[in-house]
């Protein structure tokens, strides 16, 4: 078992190989009790609870890593802000009591609608001490989208930018009967009496604040699922959820001591939010974020200059590296790089193998969803890496396959069959409800299990394999078809940069696989090229599994985290109505 916070601050980080926190997985399973797990956590004073401000940075502001680094912003013009963990807290406590100058309440809502920059986290953390719900929103979606996030969560402040407000709220702002204070990060000066300077604000605001009683069940969090069908759903967590952000943190992303960290996730998705601020706060690294967008270029500089230990990225991500000609260890030293995370969408076998080849580091791909709050299933640092797997459940998560019909449930003992992927209850991040929704959250769940709504199958070592959403399933000649199985396969093909696989109706055999695929650059368009595609998915799959139609495409649409909104394909293919997408974060 991996030592305590406490104790870990005496190991010597300066060592050249940093053993891995989780070594002995069987044992460790065998062994954990969530209990255990939080024996790190502090808790308030006076046995009052558990608060994520206090744990990710009161107990730090008040211990040995008070003056270490918590947060480094890069800003875009590629200067950096350092941010010790007694200025983060002060910060923290300054907004809290901006909060309570302006009466929010436990529970309230309070939203930030901005890029990536010290407020939005500082307005978080802050968020948090008053035991308010934080809900961050992405700069990026358009002024409908932002309007049904600020009315269905009910926000009562947001914290954004001038130029954010005005062209994205200002106009609708009367609709909003909740939202009683918009707070701008870049003004000296009040607008109204409701459109208030945060700067001036926190000026006048105290460095202290006191915590009130937090129970693990108060919520603190809400966040709107990826919305590739539609409205996304709004889902609730609470306090108690630091728990899985420490253990995940600590056995996961394998956080040591003195690490350098980054997550490029923006905090406006369940991902930026939970490995972009709370685990590596609470496990007391210190916290990269970046204020500009993708460029190869900068970020394979960002993770050498920086020394960054541990790299938390997307499929997304990684695939747009792999178009490109950069050799990055021969370019840039990344000699301090350990690990490479992935998560948001399986990563396929061939992804992890370039990206384990380009960077010479294990790279573990992982398995959660917004409804978890934090990473259930894994591969780890100290276990053989099955390229393509999601890995095996976090110790003290119950994971199973189930077969569900009508009227039935049964979880499935054999190993290589799938069925739903599906969890026990009794992790400590598990949502609490969707806002609006508690009839849609009851039937989640069968019992004790939760169930995902993926399809996945165990392989006789005890790995988890993803088939697919259960929605997006192909059914074709008796064979039930997962679109990320055929996709993996796809990007064998050497001339395949980017695939999506739908399921394409077609009499007597129920559908058809047609696949859309970008070519890399170089590679010419052909019915030859078609043919020896498809060829290459027969080799790998099975001749009823290779796509029967290939289209190719210039670019497939996608929601802003990277996710394919095989839906939209769909639509377009059998020209059927696509709904209405201004709800959907932009591709």
């Amino acid at each position: 078992m991996p030592l305590y916070f406490s104790e870990m601050q005496e190991i010597n980080t300066q060592v050249a190989v940093v053993e891995p926190n989780l070594d002995d997985y069987g044992a460790y399973v065998r062994n954990f009790t969530w209990k255990y797990g939080a024996r790190d956590l502090t808790g308030l004073p006076d046995g009052e609870g558990t608060n994520i401000a206090h744990e990710a940075v009161v107990r730090h502001a008040g211990g040995v890593l008070k003056d270490n680094v918590a947060l480094r912003w890069i800003r875009r013009d590629r200067s950096a802000k350092d941010f010790t963990y007694a200025e983060l807290n002060a910060l923290a406590s300054r907004f809290a009591n901006v909060l309570t100058l302006l009466d929010v309440a436990k529970g309230d809502t309070v939203s930030t609608l901005t890029g990536r920059i010290p407020e939005l986290y500082v307005a978080a953390l802050g968020t948090f001490k008053t035991v308010a719900v934080f809900c961050p929103l992405h700069s990026m979606f358009g002024p409908g989208a932002v309007f049904e996030r600020l009315r269905h969560s009910e926000a009562k402040v947001l914290v954004t930018t001038l130029d954010l407000f005005e062209k994205k709220i200002k106009s609708r702002r009367g609709q909003l009967s909740a939202l009683k204070y918009v707070l701008l990060v870049d003004k000296d000066n009040h607008l109204d009496e409701r459109v208030l300077s945060l700067p001036l604000l926190m000026r006048n605001a105290s460095p202290s604040f006191a915590i009130p009683p937090t129970r693990n069940s108060d919520p603190a969090l809400l966040h709107f699922t990826s919305g590739t069908t539609g409205m996304p759903k709004a889902v609730l967590h609470g306090h108690g959820a630091v728990l899985t952000h420490l253990v995940t943190g600590r056995l996961v992303l394998d956080f040591h001591p003195g690490d350098v960290y980054w997550c490029t996730a923006d905090p406006a998705w369940a991902t930026g939010t939970s490995y972009g601020i709370i685990a590596p706060l609470v496990n007391g690294v210190t916290n990269l974020f970046d204020e500009g967008e993708f460029d190869a270029a900068r970020w394979y500089s960002i993770l050498a200059e920086q020394k960054v230990n541990v790299w938390y990225t997307g499929p997304a991500a990684i695939r747009r590296l792999m178009r490109l000609p950069i050799k990055p260890r021969k370019q840039y030293d990344l000699e301090p790089l350990r690990l490479i995370s992935s998560t948001g969408e399986p990563l396929p076998a061939g992804a992890v193998r370039w990206a384990t080849e380009t960077f010479g580091v294990p790279v573990i791909d992982s398995w959660w969803q917004t409804e978890t709050g934090g990473i259930m299933i894994s591969n780890y640092r100290n276990m053989p890496v099955k390229a393509g797997s999601m890995g095996k459940p976090l110790p003290g998560v119950r994971a199973a396959i189930a077969e569900i019909t009508d009227g039935t449930f049964r979880i499935i003992q054999e190993t290589g069959k799938d069925g739903h992927l599906v969890l026990k209850r009794g992790w400590p991040s598990m949502f609490k409800t969707y806002v609006g929704g508690d009839d849609r959250y009851v039937k989640t769940f069968h019992d004790d299990w939760y169930i995902t709504g993926d399809l996945a199958y165990r392989d006789p070592d005890g790995y988890y394999w993803f088939v697919g959403r259960s929605e997006d399933v192909i059914k074709t000649s008796g064979h039930r078809v997962g679109p990320f199985e055929v996709e993996s396969a796809l990007l064998e093909h050497a001339s395949v940069a980017e695939p999506a696989v739908i399921g394409k109706p077609k009499p007597a055999i129920g559908e058809i696989i047609k696949a859309f695929v970008v070519l890399k650059p170089g590679s010419a368009a052909s019915e030859n090229l078609k043919l020896d595609i498809a060829a290459c998915v027969g080799s790998q799959l099975g001749p009823a599994v290779a796509p029967k139609e290939i289209a190719f495409v210039d670019s497939l649409p996608k929601t802003r985290t990277g996710k394919i909104m095989r839906r939209l394909l769909k639509a377009r293919e059998l020209e059927l109505p696509e709904g209405d997408l201004s709800t959907l974060e932009p591709a």
